[in-house]
């Protein structure tokens, strides 16, 4: 597990994940997240990146979808990860992706130093990125994000000091806006791998 360094120097990082999978997916024609991909459920590859994160624990926000729940708990078992997994509702779903991502960090431990924020219908993110952004964060970076060809990806890593601006989101933007303006603060990862862009908007063609 990576290292704080500074004053806690030594001490492991005590980070989260929150996988964000409360959308309608009305683009889809709804229920996007529990929807037949690749041979398993299209939330399914954010839940394997998430569980494969150096992470404590993986929250899954629900919201539109009442089939998420039971889809990730699924998942979780079928990894051995069931003991990792906890599921938070986000009542005011609708609203949009701040509201899921302000209950998600909402539910994160007091003595969390850090949260990855996975998106649920992105189902190809690269497991080498997780590890390299907790060891951004380790160096002193507030954020981390990936970056593929000049395009700032996903998942992003928050560190503990940014969670009530997090708290504080409304509307569908997500956290675009406490990102913006951290400067050499925000760790960017560049990489190879598109599948941080990657996201399943509409049904693939059969």
């Amino acid at each position: 597990m990576t290292t704080e360094g500074g004053a806690g120097e030594g001490r492991e990082l005590r980070l989260e994940a929150v996988v964000l999978a409360g959308g309608a997916g009305v683009r889809f024609g709804g229920r996007k997240l529990t929807a037949p991909w690749r041979g398993g459920r299209l939330i399914d590859g954010a839940l394997a990146a998430a569980f494969a994160a150096p992470a404590r624990s993986v929250i899954v926000v629900t919201g539109a979808d009442p089939a998420v729940g039971p889809a990730a708990r699924a998942f979780a078992a079928g990894v051995g990860q069931a003991h990792r997994l906890r599921l938070v509702h986000a009542d005011d779903h609708a609203e949009g992706m701040g509201a899921t991502l302000r209950t998600g960090v909402a539910a994160l431990p007091p003595d969390s130093d850090g949260a990855f924020v996975f998106l649920g219908d992105m189902p190809l993110i690269p497991p080498d990125i997780p590890p390299r952004l907790a060891a951004a964060l380790a160096a002193g970076a507030v954020a981390g994000a990936p970056c593929f060809e000049g395009r700032r990806g996903h998942p992003v890593l928050f560190s503990a000091s940014l969670f009530p601006a997090l708290r504080a989101l409304t509307g569908d933007e997500g956290a675009r806006t406490v990102l913006h303006g951290l400067g050499n603060d925000l760790a960017i990862i560049d990489t190879d791998a598109p599948g941080v862009l990657f996201d399943v908007d509409r049904p693939e063609p059969s």
